[in-house]
C-alpha cells in the first residue's frame, strides 16, 4: 500500500485528536509517587525488552518501565497518531530510515543538552555510520540502540575449489569466482543479488565512489560512478551468473551449493545454522569486496525521546542505560541484534568469525541518504534496476530517467 505523506495523514488525524488521545497514552506518576515511563518497541524487540528492563527498575526504585510491543507493520501509523495527539510514549524505537520524517514533524526531542550529563550518548561511543543517523538539522534526535550491516556469505569449500578459499576480496574477484562457480554446470550459479532490496544498488554505488544524493540534494544516479556500478551488476544477469528469478529458498540453495554466495545481514547466521546444519564448518562471512572502497550499509534502530514527554530527563537516563556496554551485550544475547556501542565489540562473544566480520564491516558503513524522501526514491530505484536487469534496458537511458524522477521527488 502506498504510504500517504506525513503532512496529509497528520491533517486527518488531528480531526480526531480527542479519540486519539485516549489510545496513545503517555508518561504518568502513580498515587504512591512511582514514575511510569512508557516505551514503545517494535516487533520482536518489543516482546523481549520487558525482561531486560527489570534490572533497570531494580537499579532505579520508584521508576516503572511500561513497554508496549508494536508490530512493525502498524508502527508507522501508530507513531503518526502519537504525533497528531501529542500523547505518545516517552521513549520511541525508531527505524533509522524513519528519523528524517518524524524529526521533520518535530516529534523527536533534541538531546544535545543532555550529552554532558549522560556521556554514554556521545558520538565517539558509536560507529561512524551510526553517528550519521543521530542528527537532523543539527539536532541530536536519536541514539543508536542496535545496528546491522550487510556482508558476503560464502561456502568456504566451494569457493576454495574456485580458487578463493578466503572468499573474494575485490569486485574482480567476485566476478571471476562467480564465473567459475557458474561453470560447474546447468542450474549452478555464482551468487544471488537481490534487486528488490532497496540497499543493494546503494552498496555498489558507494563502493565505486558515488554518494547517490549530494549535500545540495542533487541526485547522482546518472553520473559515471553510479552508472559504472549498475553496469557491473547488470553483467551478472547478462552472463547468467545469478538466477533470473528471486522466488527461491535461499538457505536451501546455499546448503546444496546451487548458490554459494549471497549478500545479507546478521539475521541469516541463525537461519543457516538452524536450517542447514549439514554444512556447518563449510561456510563463513567476510566484509564486502572492494572496488574503490568496500563500504556497506548501516541500519538498525535508534532510541528517541518523544518531544511531548513530561519525563524527558527520566527518558534520557533510560536511553543512557540502554547504551551501556553491559546492557548492549545482554541485549545481544537476548535478541541476537548487534551492539551499536563500539566498546562492546571487544567482548569475546563477538569474536566468533561469523559475527566478527560484521564488526569489521561496521567500521566502513553508512546509512541510506538521510532524507525524508528516500523511501519514495528507493522504490523508483528498484523499478529502474528491474528494467535494466530483467528487462535489459539500456543502463544510461534508464538511469537518466531515474535521475529526473529523483529530482522531481526532491523538488516537492
Amino acid at each position: 500500500m502506498k504510504r500517504k505523506s506525513l503532512l496529509a495523514a497528520l491533517t486527518v488525524l488531528l480531526m480526531f485528536s480527542v479519540a486519539l488521545v485516549g489510545c496513545s497514552g503517555g508518561s504518568k506518576e502513580t498515587a504512591d509517587g512511582e514514575k511510569v515511563l512508557k516505551v514503545w518497541a517494535m516487533g520482536g524487540e518489543g516482546q523481549k525488552l520487558p525482561e531486560l528492563v527489570k534490572q533497570y527498575e531494580q537499579q532505579n526504585p520508584g521508576v516503572k518501565i511500561d513497554v508496549q510491543a508494536i508490530p512493525w507493520g502498524n508502527a508507522h501509523d501508530k507513531l503518526m497518531t502519537a504525533v497528531a495527539s501529542k500523547s505518545g510514549p516517552d521513549v520511541i524505537q525508531m527505524g533509522t530510515s524513519w528519523i528524517p520524517e518524524f524529526a521533520n514533524a518535530n516529534a523527536l526531542l533534541d538531546l544535545t543538552s543532555y550529552m554532558e550529563k549522560y556521556p554514554n550518548l556521545k558520538e565517539e561511543n558509536f560507529f561512524n555510520g551510526a553517528v550519521q543517523t543521530m542528527k537532523h538539522d543539527g539536532k541530536v534526535v536519536g541514539i543508536p540502540w542496535y545496528v546491522e550491516t550487510r556482508v558476503l556469505y560464502y561456502r568456504t569449500d566451494l569457493l576454495a575449489e574456485a580458487g578463493y578459499p578466503e572468499g573474494p576480496k575485490t569486485w574482480d574477484d567476485l566476478k571471476d569466482a562467480s564465473k567459475k562457480l557458474t561453470a560447474r554446470g546447468e542450474g549452478k550459479y555464482g551468487i544471488t543479488i537481490d534487486g528488490r532490496d532497496q540497499i543493494t544498488t546503494a552498496l555498489f554505488g558507494w563502493q565505486n565512489g558515488s554518494d547517490l544524493i549530494n549535500d545540495q540534494r542533487e541526485p547522482l544516479f546518472n553520473q559515471p560512478e553510479y552508472v559504472e556500478s549498475i553496469e557491473y551488476l547488470k553483467s551478472f544477469w547478462k552472463e547468467g551468473l545469478v538466477p533470473q528469478g528471486l522466488d527461491l529458498d535461499l538457505t536451501a540453495a546455499f546448503k546444496d551449493g546451487t548458490i554459494p554466495m549471497f549478500i545479507s545481514g546478521p539475521w541469516m547466521i541463525g537461519t543457516v545454522k538452524e536450517k542447514a546444519p549439514e554444512i556447518d564448518g563449510k561456510w563463513s562471512t567476510i566484509v564486502m569486496p572492494t572496488k574503490k572502497t568496500n563500504t556497506s550499509s548501516i541500519g538498525g534502530s535508534n532510541l528517541s525521546v518523544f518531544s511531548h514527554t513530561k519525563m524527558a530527563d527520566e527518558a534520557v537516563k533510560f536511553i543512557s542505560y540502554m547504551s551501556e556496554k553491559e546492557t548492549q551485550l545482554k541485549w545481544y544475547e537476548m535478541a541476537n541484534t548487534l551492539p551499536s556501542v563500539k566498546e562492546a565489540w571487544n567482548d569475546e562473544k563477538l569474536k566468533e568469525p561469523l559475527v566478527a566480520s560484521f564488526g569489521k564491516q561496521l567500521e566502513n558503513s553508512r546509512p541510506a541518504p538521510f532524507i525524508k524522501e528516500w523511501e519514495t526514491i528507493a522504490q523508483a530505484i528498484i523499478a529502474s534496476f528491474e528494467q535494466i536487469t530483467v528487462g535489459d534496458a539500456d543502463v544510461k537511458t534508464e538511469l537518466d530517467a531515474l535521475n529526473e524522477k529523483a529530482k522531481e521527488i526532491l523538488s516537492k
